[in-house]
């Protein structure tokens, strides 16, 4: 990098258009004793990594007692004392949300959330709403009530069957950078 050919970045800068969290995800992805290369696409690859993160959190009620008790993983935790290997503390910190994922009893998924929140925190991430993350900025788009209004109409057409005006809410949504996902539980979205 050099200053006089134009291809330096400086946080200042960077912060304006992709929020610090990303940021933050991005440098940690790489060894510190390893190159970086700062791109595009590191930072989309951090952004879905967080996304991920915050997707597993989404919805889980987790319980003051197992917030207060949480502790983060062990084996995150031996990453971290291990040179600072910040690339192995983020796997396994995947590792926790792919069984948070999985899990299906509310208990099992309170103390698991609790204890992936607690590994999160030592770096840095994820300690944001998950509503404001996938609510994400307004400026000059949706708000977040007639995106869910949209999302009741669209809701309301497939339970009547209307599927041409369900998959016309939901390119509606589509073009104007919400991405919808149906579940057992629901829908969800989040801005694009």
């Amino acid at each position: 990098m050099s200053k006089s050919l134009g291809n330096v970045l400086l946080v200042h800068n960077m912060i304006k258009s992709t929020p610090g969290e990303v940021i933050r995800l991005a440098l940690l992805s790489a060894h510190y004793r390893q190159p970086l290369d700062w791109s595009d696409v590191l930072v989309n690859a951090a952004r879905r990594m967080l996304d991920r993160l915050y997707g597993a959190l989404r919805g889980v009620e987790i319980t003051p007692a197992d917030r207060a008790g949480a502790i983060p993983a062990e084996a995150v935790l031996n990453a971290l004392e291990d040179d600072l290997n910040t690339p192995r503390a983020l796997s396994e910190i995947f590792n926790l949300v792919r069984r948070l994922n999985k899990a299906t009893d509310p208990p099992q998924r309170s103390a698991l959330a609790a204890t992936l929140l607690a590994s999160c925190a030592l770096i840095g991430i994820a300690q944001g709403d998950t509503e404001i993350w996938f609510g994400g900025d307004t400026q000059g788009k949706l708000s977040a009530e007639a995106i869910e209004a949209l999302i009741e109409k669209r809701s309301l057409a497939r339970t009547d069957k209307n599927f041409a005006l369900a998959d016309a809410i939901r390119e509606q949504l589509t073009a104007s950078g919400i991405t919808i996902e149906d579940s057992a539980t629901g829908t969800r979205w989040r801005r694009s």
